[in-house]
């Protein structure tokens, strides 16, 4: 059985114009990484799946940044644990950032773009931090 992923106007076609291809994807701005992660959890396995814009921004929000944030609230309370070391030291810097960072872009983009910055901010900072303090210690 051959499953398909159609569009809330029907099935894709490039003819009639029905649907998001490359070119349409990439002039949305958003982030390639989230087409991919909406394209992996929802393609077609045994049936047929409708792509719409509510629901790539419902599963955006509720499911990925979601658990997203989820993930790093764990993380950093676990590291936090030993407030005496390095770690937590540099959890709570980082968490100070992170926040600041979204408190200042959150209502100039949409919030599933939050995904893009949020995982972006948190490989940079940390890349920082660990940096600075290898650095102290040479």
């Amino acid at each position: 059985m051959r499953s398909n992923l159609n569009c809330e106007a029907g099935k894709f076609s490039k003819i009639k114009g029905v649907g998001v291809f490359s070119n349409d994807a990439h002039d949305t701005n958003i982030p390639v990484e989230v087409w991919r992660y909406y394209l992996l959890t929802n393609r077609p396995k045994v049936s047929d799946i409708l792509f719409t814009w509510t629901d790539l921004q419902a599963k955006l929000n509720t499911e990925l940044l979601n658990n997203l944030g989820n993930f790093i609230n764990r993380v950093l309370s676990f590291i936090s644990k030993d407030p005496g070391s390095f770690l937590a030291l540099l959890s709570y810097l980082f968490y100070l950032k992170v926040i600041q960072e979204v408190v200042e872009v959150q209502d100039k983009i949409p919030s599933f773009w939050m995904l893009h910055l949020l995982s972006n901010t948190l490989g940079d900072k940390i890349g920082a931090y660990v940096e600075q303090y290898v650095e102290t210690q040479l």
